[in-house]
């Protein structure tokens, strides 16, 4: 059972900020224009706004606000930005060129301690659940014992505002992530892979192309299994699982995997009004979780690479304190 759960791994999450930019594309006004059905919008893609950074917004900036909004959920003090081992940029669009690393960028701009070490993970839709691994084996490898994991991936600066299979699906945001000794969230054993392939890319132009159906067998045929995995690795049942936090691909994609799973779909996609975010979409969900309601997560993130990472979350608050 999910009170029975034990994790070997002695950090967990336990407080997430996040920043959405206001600007929004109308996915309503725009299938006139890419002769979409409004019916396949709702059943299919699930999306209906998309979130959009401001044109000076550069990746570490839109870090820079997540943590703010963690700061002012958690309390400046509590956050204790000096006291940090280690902070993480999961990213695939970085600053500038990439050179210098959009976290050594962050880590001025927030003023972190030298004794604080920051590095890019190259990671798309799989990339805060494999984030989760990297960081607390890189804490419990060096002794360190906070971390933030921040997640921006502004897909905006790579899109072809003209092409319906990517322009109607992703959206801007980030997220940043306190890594810790604690019980909300313990981080469980995890389940990841790889399965090479080009179905997303950036062309020889920069441009993000993608084979959506591709995806889609990809994330049919591999997350089921994964998640099965994954709670097998934690000695938990598919019963116990208060909530899933599966990285929103698309509507069809989640209901696919639901139905596979033999579990409930959720009537809307969490990212309706702000479009898939990749790397912060699990963290985006996560944040508007009750961990003492929602005491087992499975978290699975999944895409481009190909690649999938899932583990299970466990909070020991109980939902009568």
């Amino acid at each position: 059972m999910a009170s029975d759960f034990k994790a070997a791994n002695p950090f967990a999450i336990t407080a997430i900020g996040t920043y959405v930019p206001e600007g929004r594309l109308s996915n309503q006004e725009r299938i006139v224009r890419f002769d979409y059905d409004a019916e396949a919008l709702a059943t299919k893609i699930g999306i209906f706004q998309t979130a959009r950074k401001a044109v000076e917004e550069e990746t570490s900036d839109l870090c820079v606000k997540a943590c703010a909004d963690l700061a002012a959920r958690i309390g400046a003090a509590r956050l204790d930005l000096q006291s940090l081992d280690l902070i993480v940029v999961v990213t695939q669009h970085p600053d500038g060129f990439g050179l210098p690393h959009t976290s050594a960028i962050l880590h001025g701009k927030l003023g972190l301690p030298n004794s604080c070490f920051a590095f890019d993970i190259s990671l798309g839709c799989s990339g805060f659940v494999a984030a989760l691994a990297t960081v607390s084996g890189h804490l419990m490898a060096t002794g360190g014992t906070r971390a933030l994991i921040f997640t921006a991936d502004p897909y905006s600066k790579s899109i072809d505002e003209g092409d319906k299979n990517t322009a109607m699906i992703f959206g801007d945001a980030a997220a940043a992530t306190l890594i810790e000794p604690g019980t909300i969230w313990q981080i469980g054993a995890f389940d990841l892979g790889t399965k090479a392939s080009r179905a997303l890319e950036r062309d020889a132009g920069g441009t993000l192309r993608m084979n959506g159906r591709a995806v889609f067998d990809f994330c049919a045929l591999n997350v089921p299994g994964s998640v099965n995995r994954t709670l097998a690795k934690n000695g938990v049942a598919l019963a116990d699982v208060a909530a899933f936090a599966l990285h929103p691909g698309s509507k069809f994609i989640v209901d696919t995997i639901a139905k596979r799973l033999g579990i409930a779909a959720p009537a809307t996609l969490t990212c309706a009004q702000y479009g898939n975010p990749i790397s912060s979409s699990i963290p985006l969900m996560l944040a508007e979780l009750d961990p003492a309601q929602a005491r087992l997560v499975v978290a699975s993130g999944f895409g481009v690479g190909l690649s999938w990472a899932t583990t299970v979350l466990h909070s020991g608050l109980d939902s009568e304190n």
